[in-house]
């Protein structure tokens, strides 16, 4: 049995992503999952390592081949020091959309001790959805103590996207979006 020509199949992508906790002397305002955490301890990164943000847009561009963060949005693009991962997610979003695909859905889950995600979770969720221009759902949960995590010592994001080829439009999975760059932040 060969699979019919005219069948849209989705395609599924994983996207991870780690920030530290800033310095104690270089202290950084938090953004987690598009929000802003006030009194918690920022982390570090090029942009402002929001991993959660970060991990949606990787998996993005995991599921149409077409490169990864650091591809599109690397610590060699200047443009994007100190850009808000919601913004990146919605450049991700476009850039996936002009690869010719559109977005199912995206779920991620963070692993961090703090900040409790619980009473701002359809908050975030709105804002990352909103950027996308598609469902994003989050999740959260503690490392029991194990790891950098467990000890405090950073976040750590794991999504997964679907996405579609919209009829019509010839994709690879090599086509790539802006120049490469070294790995993001």
């Amino acid at each position: 049995m060969t699979p019919n020509q005219n069948m849209v199949l989705p395609r599924t992508g994983v996207g991870i992503d780690v920030h530290a906790f800033a310095a104690e002397d270089d202290p950084q305002p938090l953004w987690l999952g598009g929000l802003f955490w006030e009194g918690e301890r920022g982390l570090s990164g090029h942009s402002d390592g929001d991993c959660v943000a970060h991990a949606a847009a990787d998996a993005l561009f995991s599921a149409c081949g077409i490169g990864d963060l650091g591809t599109h949005f690397g610590t060699d693009r200047h443009e994007f020091a100190g850009a808000s991962g919601v913004k990146l997610l919605g450049e991700a979003a476009r850039i996936v959309r002009a690869a010719g695909f559109e977005i199912g859905n995206v779920a991620v889950q963070f692993v961090a001790n703090r900040p409790k995600f619980g009473p701002r979770r359809e908050e975030s969720q709105r804002v990352l959805s909103d950027a996308a221009g598609a469902p994003i759902s989050v999740t959260a949960t503690t490392s029991d103590g194990l790891g950098f995590t467990g000890r405090g010592e950073g976040i750590s994001a794991v999504a997964t996207a679907l996405v579609y080829p919209v009829s019509g439009h010839e994709t690879t999975a090599t086509e790539s979006g802006p120049a490469k760059g070294a790995p993001h932040g």
